[in-house]
């Protein structure tokens, strides 16, 4: 049990379950099984927080798993939300994040879109990648390996993988969504 302040500045105490799996920003459709944190209070948020106060409420390393859809293109501060998952995942283990995909549609019709998302925008999130590119000097704690897919629009879903290939590559709206698997070294 911890006790954590949550938005409303109410102290209350939290059980996080065993092993602990979490949907950062669940809103109304929470992953079933997972423990759902969000800045609203409804139906499956087991605690309300704002996600942009760092740190948050979760113990350093407590994590088992972690989804993320459809928020981390309205965070304003991607590398602090970065180092936040990094800091309380356990080292080995996996996050799921999705996102509109940075030439869909999706991704600029929402006006509290902060940024758009693309698979090079994890590449910053990765230790060897920046020591590498001589990025190391940016203020980022977060080192994980990550792999990527596509949600395809529905009249793409189905072409030969050539042809989605490239059109990923040069055309718009073909790619809905994007999904990264995050491990955190």
């Amino acid at each position: 049990m911890k006790t954590v302040k949550t938005q409303k500045s109410k102290i209350k105490k939290i059980e996080f379950p065993t092993p602990f799996k979490l949907d950062v920003a669940c809103g109304q459709s929470k992953t079933p099984g997972f423990f759902g944190v969000d800045i609203a209070p409804g139906e499956g948020v087991d605690m309300v927080y704002d996600l942009e106060n760092f740190p948050w409420p979760i113990p350093d390393n407590s994590v088992d798993e972690l989804v993320c859809n459809h928020y981390i293109e309205h965070t304003k501060d991607l590398i602090k939300f970065m180092d936040e998952l990094h800091r309380i995942m356990k080292p080995g283990k996996q996050a799921l994040i999705r996102a509109p995909y940075y030439n869909s549609m999706r991704a600029w019709q929402d006006p509290t879109h902060t940024r758009a998302i693309s698979e090079a925008t994890f590449l910053y999130y990765n230790k060897d990648w920046r020591v590498a590119n001589r990025l190391d000097h940016y203020p980022v704690k977060a080192d994980f390996d990550y792999g990527f897919g596509y949600d395809f629009a529905p009249d793409w879903a189905m072409r030969a993988e050539e042809a989605r290939a490239f059109a990923v590559r040069h055309y718009t709206n073909v790619v809905m969504d994007i999904q990264v698997v995050l491990t955190k070294k």
